[in-house]
């Protein structure tokens, strides 16, 4: 089981850290564009390699096209560097990405705001719960938790150790408890307790088998006896290693459980970054945050320009 935290050394910057988690997939971009633009000149057989760039880097057909054709409108059979180009499709992507960037902001008139957290197995759901607490703490609100993923004593533990470390109550249940039912409750005891976030996670459910998600929906619903508007965000965590098998799980859990922002986490492990810009232009949910490592801190706000900046390995 991973840590909450880690003890390490000076913790470097953020925008450092931005630029090391993506760094693979902009060795991956940078290569392509330097060999697309080896005669210095953007032609027919540079436009296509760029685009094949763009797409081996997850960005997607439909984007890589779009941002391909945007460039060679201004440029084309003009002499352009590798630089040039990196520099105008950052400025381009960070344009895509702009309208999503919004930050998590939950209503302080709600007491309490609930979150629930959803994704399939493994994409990071506990650990990002736990981070989010963290800072909403740190922004003095008064924040419980519900241990939603009652199949794994594992998640359940994990939780407890966020809470007792930020020192925030945990509401949990025996393994294998009704997990509609357990939301349920806690949204009773956190409104109670006059909390002023209740972050509810759930267990990890393949996108594709339908009972499992049907479970979702009956915490979904669970929620709504209490609250009509309940919850009032539904955030889903997305493995930005699994690339474009990211946009099913959007699609499926958007349908299922009116999902209303991303979080994206493991940016640091992967080579298919691009996949958030694909993401950004073809749902235009909110992508509230992303993470480039295990630590706390790892977990920050989505920054248009700063990701599209580091995606291209520009400073």
């Amino acid at each position: 089981m991973n840590r909450p935290d880690h003890e390490t050394a000076p913790r470097r910057s953020w925008l450092a850290r931005l630029k090391d988690g993506l760094s693979r997939t902009a060795g991956r971009l940078g290569d392509g564009i330097t060999a697309a633009l080896s005669k210095r000149r953007l032609d027919a057989p540079a436009v296509q390699e760029l685009e094949e760039a763009l797409i081996a880097a997850d960005l997607g057909p439909a984007t890589a096209a779009r941002l391909v054709q945007d460039l060679a409108r201004d440029r084309f059979d003009k002499e352009i560097s590798a630089d040039e180009v990196r520099e105008i499709l950052a400025g381009a992507i960070a344009r895509i990405l702009a309208p999503v960037a919004q930050p998590l902001e939950p209503d302080r008139t709600l007491k309490p705001a609930v979150v629930l957290v959803v994704g399939v197995n493994g994409s990071g759901k506990t650990t990002t719960i736990g981070k989010l607490a963290r800072a909403f703490k740190a922004d003095g609100r008064r924040v419980w938790l519900a241990a939603g993923d009652t199949f794994r004593a594992a998640a359940v533990e994990q939780l407890q150790i966020w809470g007792q470390r930020i020192e925030v109550p945990v509401i949990a249940r025996e393994a294998g408890a009704d997990a509609a039912g357990l939301a349920f409750d806690a949204f009773e005891e956190a409104r109670r307790g006059g909390a002023d976030v209740l972050l509810i996670d759930t267990a990890g459910r393949l996108h594709n088998k339908a009972n499992l998600m049907a479970e979702l929906q009956k915490i979904i619903r669970s929620l709504r006896k209490l609250d009509p508007l309940a919850p009032h965000h539904c955030l889903l965590v997305l493995d930005a290693t699994v690339g474009q098998n990211a946009h099913a799980q959007v699609e499926t859990f958007k349908e299922m459980a009116q999902v209303t922002g991303l979080i994206l986490t493991k940016l640091d492990g992967t080579a298919r970054g691009g996949v958030v810009v694909a993401l950004a232009e073809r749902f235009g949910l909110p992508i509230h945050a992303v993470g480039v490592g295990e630590g706390a801190d790892d977990l920050r706000p989505f920054a248009a320009e700063a990701f599209a900046r580091s995606l291209l390995g520009l400073g």
